[in-house]
């Protein structure tokens, strides 16, 4: 595919939404029957399961710590998720995504409540359209908080990114796909914990400026709270009583 003119034309990005407009999303709790706690969470057609396991018997066991649990976040792409078929099997990108989700949660989850032990989460994507490890993260958070695992915090996180007109202008937009990521002349994962407000997750390829970064931060900081009212409507939906 060659390089669009234009990203964003008429007030319009490429699949019709303005600048500061979320795609669709949908999240789903409970989704895996075995799993301590799980979710499904769709950003548009970007479709991530998130599963939990544990507290339980840690191996390898030089891994054991005495004073905490080890938390370790598994991400991977499946091979049908892309047009071009990916091999089997984490590689360079997924190595690399699973230690910044496991870090960004191992700063939240009360890890000292359950030591000797190991917290698996494992973050499947199932089809991708770009924000794939955001949309693992917020998929993730929601089924550590099914799992009733404690948290200091749900983590929520968005994407957002610099696109360009036909005539060379460029803009901040949240929430980016495929080919604002492929295209775009920069693009941000970021994501905080709700109740602190702390960052756990900031990750940026290309180039923005101080004025374009903070302009950005701010369009995601709104649109974060669209996210964390569904997350929190999720769960809560699992407890319902009819």
């Amino acid at each position: 595919m060659e390089k669009p003119e234009y990203l964003f034309k008429n007030g319009k990005r490429l699949d019709g939404r303005k600048l500061d407009e979320f795609r669709k999303m949908k999240i789903k709790v409970d989704v895996i029957d075995n799993a301590e706690g799980s979710a499904e969470v769709e950003f548009g057609k970007t479709r991530v399961v998130a599963a939990v396991y544990g507290p339980r018997e840690l191996h390898p066991k030089h891994l054991v710590m005495s004073d905490r649990a080890l938390l370790r976040a598994h991400y991977d792409m499946l091979s049908f998720s892309v047009e071009d078929r990916k091999r089997p099997g984490p590689g360079r990108r997924e190595v690399e995504i699973s230690k910044v989700l496991s870090e960004a949660f191992r700063s939240v989850v009360a890890l000292d409540r359950f030591p000797r032990t190991g917290i698996d989460v494992f973050v499947k994507v199932v089809q991708a359209d770009a924000s794939t490890r955001i949309t693992g993260l917020n998929a993730a958070s929601v089924a550590l908080a099914h799992a009733g695992i404690p948290m200091r915090s749900m983590v929520t996180g968005v994407t957002f990114g610099k696109i360009y007109d036909d005539k060379g202008k460029t803009y901040m937009a949240v929430d980016v796909f495929k080919p604002e990521d492929q295209w775009g002349m920069a693009d941000v994962a970021y994501a905080k914990a709700w109740n602190t407000g702390e960052v756990v997750l900031l990750q940026m390829d290309g180039d923005v400026t101080k004025e374009e970064f903070m302009e950005g931060k701010k369009m995601a900081d709104k649109a974060m709270e669209y996210v964390y009212k569904e997350q929190v409507k999720a769960l809560k939906s699992v407890y319902e009583v009819e």
